[in-house]
């Protein structure tokens, strides 16, 4: 049963189309059709998927793991920044009294069903209808935990944030009604507020369906203001991106980065980060202090629930670092930084 129940997502899955791609001119990361990290190709062939899906070792998650939203007690923050963790990789970020959420994802399943796909194991530590204003919204790129469209048609309709995507991705913001968008490139950036908002490359790729890989752009963000570096990274594999970005933008005072969904290796080295690696990528960009996320969540991948705490423990110690600079947050967990 299990068996087929596998197949059956897997030929749903890999009949959506996807969404709209970008035209526009050659760089450096886009050769006129595609857009790629330094020429590599990061994401596994629909072979490769069967492979894992049928030889993999998937530990069993619980079905559902309770957690106690928290609320949001400042509407907004002057002083200081003050960052809660949600969910997977939703953040509400606080700063010079702006409101910013990075990928947020409010949905059951981030799926292009809604009977079928990864199902939240916990609910986000901030209920939807308890957010303050939201000004900014930052996606990193359109899959589907990462890009949950139900949940931005949402935040346009009650918020009418601005928007930040990279290349292409714009477009199917603007096919389900969204306003108010700005795309960039790698390496480009655009201020609001006194706050520059910097998009990155990262080792990562695109895709919501089998025909449209690596048609829109993806990558990560350096929030700057006058006094803090604030690095989102969304979803990556480790590279050498994290210690050039640093020695262009400089150390980072906070950095949120992925720590799950990581097994088996052989499939996923390339495009998520093990603990490890993110510990490596915290030392690389001479992060005073960092945050785990893309774990616990949605069982995306084969490792038990609890592993990517467990080893990440591990990796800090390997590497001698101190625990409380780099932590893997509660649901709701609220950080001030003065």
């Amino acid at each position: 049963m299990k068996l087929f129940t596998t197949l059956i997502t897997i030929l749903i899955l890999s009949s959506c189309v996807g969404g709209p791609s970008y035209k526009g001119p050659v760089s450096d990361y886009y050769d006129g059709e595609n857009f790629h990290y330094k020429n590599q190709k990061i994401n596994k062939s629909f072979s490769d998927l069967l492979k894992w899906k049928f030889s993999g070792k998937r530990q069993q998650w619980p079905e559902e793991i309770k957690v106690n939203p928290v609320k949001i007690k400042e509407q907004r923050v002057n002083k200081g920044v003050v960052l809660t963790f949600i969910n997977h990789s939703t953040f509400l970020i606080q700063i010079d009294g702006v409101n910013i959420l990075t990928d947020p994802v409010w949905s059951r399943r981030v799926s292009p069903f809604s009977w079928v796909g990864p199902q939240r194991t916990r609910l986000p530590g901030v209920k939807y209808e308890d957010l303050p204003p939201i000004d900014i919204v930052l996606i990193g790129h359109n899959h589907y935990d990462h890009l949950d469209i139900d949940t931005l048609k949402k935040l346009g309709r009650d918020h009418e944030p601005r928007f930040i995507v990279g290349l292409g991705v714009d477009l199917l913001l603007k096919d389900n009604g969204l306003k108010n968008i700005t795309s960039l490139g790698w390496r480009e950036s655009v201020t609001f507020s006194n706050i520059e908002y910097h998009f990155v490359e990262c080792q990562h790729w695109s895709a919501r369906g089998l025909f449209d890989r690596n048609k829109t752009l993806w990558g990560s963000f350096i929030i700057k203001n006058h006094s803090k570096n604030i690095y989102f990274a969304s979803d990556t594999g480790y590279s050498q991106h994290f210690k050039e970005q640093q020695e262009v933008y400089g150390p980072m005072d906070i950095s949120l980065l992925p720590i799950g969904a990581y097994e088996p290796r052989w499939f996923m080295k390339s495009q998520h980060m093990n603990p490890e690696e993110a510990v490596k990528s915290h030392i690389d960009l001479k992060s005073k202090f960092s945050i785990g996320m893309h774990f616990g969540t949605f069982q995306l991948t084969d490792e038990a629930i609890d592993t990517p705490i467990k080893e990440l423990k591990l990796a800090l110690e390997k590497y001698k670092i101190d625990h409380k600079s780099f932590i893997a947050p509660e649901f709701g967990q609220q950080f001030r930084i003065e």
